[in-house]
């Protein structure tokens, strides 16, 4: 095998260590997103990940400030 892990293997870790989500966006929308994923040195899941981790925290702060 050369030393290179197969598309067989990679594929049972994700699926064991990853939630996969999809989502959709109005054409043109993901241009947007993926630009400014790029502009922000992050991947595109990242990016996205991110935003969601940081939706979620402020309003788990917005709850408890109620």
């Amino acid at each position: 095998m050369g030393g290179k892990t197969s598309a067989k293997s990679k594929n049972a870790y994700n699926a064991r260590a990853y939630d996969r989500i999809s989502f959709v966006v109005p054409k043109g929308e993901g241009d947007k997103i993926k630009a400014a994923a790029a502009a922000a040195g992050q991947s595109t899941n990242a990016f996205i990940y991110t935003a969601v981790c940081n939706r979620m925290e402020k309003e788990k702060r917005d709850k408890i400030g109620t």
